[in-house]
């Protein structure tokens, strides 16, 4: 099948995530391995998004693809209330990976199939309804996960289910510099617990927070949010829930983010790098108590691909793979390079406000003027940022643009070599942003 109608009979036969389908050009993908994809034309792109900041251990690792095939040439599904081999043997290896006293797993298809069932599961065990969670978020397009989002993709989901309560993150969108660190969060803190007050303790289930806020601006917590957060959930009886399905897996250069602030959740979700998108596969993981709450109560949850043989085989794979190849540690080691890189940048580019990461988690964000003015509004695109966007595609880089900022997420197999031929595709790109910068203003 030649490109243009592979295109055509997708658009054609399909529909696409957030897009009007009549809007959308495709990219054309044929095969892809370690960090690069390519059309079928031939041409090649550095996969500086790991697609949905998901594959993270690189495309088609052979390790993986082994065991999946070798997965299939045995027991491919059997419905969520058997005991198999594959589910005992890798719920046992992620309780040892799990940092704290989460020790028990409730397998589902994605995060928000996982944060669907954290929201069940916190509401039964509380025996509370209320949920608080942040503006600047993304937690999953299912009905009530829509809910929980902040970002803009829930309005045209709204009215929806009650309970849901969304406060102000640490950091504003439109920030400005000058505040520590430690003030914002000290600020912050003492806000959320005034809407606490406001709301009562008592009626409130839990808190939910992609550990490093995600797609709404890769926001690594400020000093202290996270012990800070932990300790005033804590003091009023209500759960913290951290959804680390982009985080998670070694995105950070940590296996999981929160373990950036010596804390440990009550409830963990996660997805994406589990398995590297290889599979669907997501995880709710509980700590002792909450399992041990529902070893004598009914857990009114379910699914009919609940601890899919296949899936759980690529993920048990996949966490080999991670562990064996030191991926977490890579990313923790080139974070250092990205953030040379971003820095190097911001000097260079005057419509380069800002670049900030965590591991291999990373976005920067573009400006129009001298004042820090985002080059996009909040949900809005300018001309500037969709030129950018085809300066990438054509230079053979492949990332996302969000608003006035663009993301920095590779494959955490990726080398210092290949790191820095991205950053030399973006630096050429940004003249592009750079011929829109206004200036003082």
């Amino acid at each position: 099948m030649n490109t243009d109608e592979m295109k055509m009979l997708c658009k054609k036969h399909t529909m696409y995530s957030w897009s009007a389908t009549g809007a959308v050009d495709p990219l054309p993908v044929e095969r892809a391995g370690g960090v690069y994809m390519y059309e079928p034309s031939g041409k090649r792109y550095l996969d500086f998004n790991s697609q949905l900041m998901s594959v993270g251990i690189g495309h088609s690792h052979p390790k993986v693809v082994a065991a999946m095939k070798k997965q299939l040439d045995s027991l491919i599904y059997c419905f969520p209330g058997t005991a198999t081999e594959v589910r005992a043997r890798f719920s046992r290896r992620l309780a040892e990976l799990v940092p704290g006293d989460i020790n028990t797993f409730f397998f589902t298809l994605g995060g928000a199939e996982a944060n669907e069932n954290a929201i069940r599961a916190a509401r039964m065990y509380t025996g509370k309804f209320k949920i608080l969670s942040r503006y600047r978020s993304y937690h999953g397009a299912t009905n009530a996960c829509m809910q929980l989002t902040g970002d803009p993709r829930r309005w045209a989901n709204e009215p929806g289910s009650p309970g849901f309560i969304r406060v102000l993150d640490p950091t504003p969108y439109n920030y400005s510099f000058g505040q520590t660190e430690e003030e914002i969060t000290a600020n912050n803190l003492e806000y959320l617990e005034e809407i606490i007050l406001y709301e009562g303790a008592q009626n409130i289930a839990a808190m939910f927070i992609e550990t490093v806020t995600g797609t709404n601006g890769i926001l690594p917590p400020p000093a202290g949010y996270l012990e800070g957060l932990r300790e005033l959930l804590s003091r009023h009886g209500i759960l913290l829930i951290c959804d680390e399905v982009m985080s998670g897996f070694g995105r950070t250069g940590k296996l999981f983010a929160f373990e950036h602030g010596g804390i440990v959740p009550d409830i963990v979700t996660m997805a994406k790098g589990l398995t590297s998108s290889y599979f669907p596969l997501g995880a709710m993981g509980v700590s002792d108590p909450i399992a041990e709450y529902f070893r004598d109560n009914v857990f009114w949850g379910g699914l009919t691909y609940n601890a899919h043989a296949l899936g759980l085989a690529t993920a048990e794979a996949v966490v080999d793979v991670l562990m064996e190849e030191g991926l977490v540690e890579n990313a923790a080691k080139l974070g250092a390079v990205m953030r040379s890189e971003m820095d190097r940048l911001t000097d260079k580019h005057p419509s380069v406000r800002v670049g900030r990461n965590i591991g291999l988690f990373g976005m920067m964000d573009i400006q129009r003027d001298s004042k820090g003015t985002p080059m996009a509004d909040y949900n809005r695109s300018h001309p500037a940022m969709l030129a950018l966007n085809q300066a990438f595609r054509d230079e053979g880089l492949f990332t996302f643009i969000r608003w006035g900022g663009f993301m920095c997420n590779p494959p955490l197999c990726i080398t210092e070599e290949e790191l820095r031929e991205g950053f030399e595709i973006i630096d050429r790109a940004l003249d592009v942003t750079d011929a829109a910068y206004e200036g003082e203003s």
